[in-house]
C-alpha cells in the first residue's frame, strides 16, 4: 500500500495533553480523519518517542501499563513502518546535507525510502520540501 502521510510524535501526544486544549483537540482530530482515510502511516521512531514522553512530560504521566495500550491502539490504527540499516544511513545524509538534527533527519529518511510524500509534524517547516518529501503542520494547515 502507498502511503500518503507519515505522522511524527508530537500529533500523536497531543491527544493526551491537556495543557493546552484546542491542540489537544486538533490533534485528535487530524488523527480520526487520518485513520478514516487509511493512508497514513508511523515511523517506529514515533512509537519510541511517543512511550518515552508520555512516561515523562505528560502531566500527570501515564503508567507503563497505560502507556502500553495506548501504543497497542495506535498499532491497531496506523500501519507502522520500520527502522532498517538504510533509514539510519539515509538519516545519516540528511543530517550532512541538509543540516537536520539526527532524529529529525530519520523521520525525513522514512518517509524519503517509504516513498511517503508528506511528513506532519510541528518539527519542520511547514511546506518545506527536501528531496520530494513535503513537511505540513496540520495544526496550522488542512490536510492537502
Amino acid at each position: 500500500m502507498k502511503y500518503r502521510y507519515l505522522v511524527d510524535t508530537n500529533l500523536l501526544i497531543y491527544p493526551l495533553d491537556a495543557r493546552d486544549p484546542r491542540k489537544q483537540q486538533q490533534a485528535a482530530n487530524v488523527l480520526l480523519e487520518l485513520v478514516q482515510e487509511g493512508r497514513a502511516a508511523l515511523p517506529v521512531q514515533a512509537l519510541s518517542e511517543f512511550a518515552s514522553v508520555a512516561l515523562r512530560r505528560l502531566e500527570p504521566p501515564l503508567s507503563p501499563q497505560q502507556v502500553g495500550l495506548e501504543v497497542e491502539r495506535l498499532m491497531q490504527a496506523f500501519p507502522v513502518l520500520p527502522l532498517t540499516a538504510p533509514v539510519v544511513l539515509e538519516a545519516l545524509r540528511g543530517v550532512t546535507q541538509h543540516r537536520l538534527s539526527y532524529y529529525d533527519a530519520q523521520v525525513w529518511a522514512t518517509a524519503r525510502l517509504y516513498q511517503v510524500p508528506l511528513v506532519l509534524s510541528e518539527d519542520f517547516p511547514t511546506g518545506a520540501v527536501l528531496e520530494g518529501v513535503r513537511f505540513l503542520n496540520p495544526l496550522e494547515d488542512a490536510l492537502g
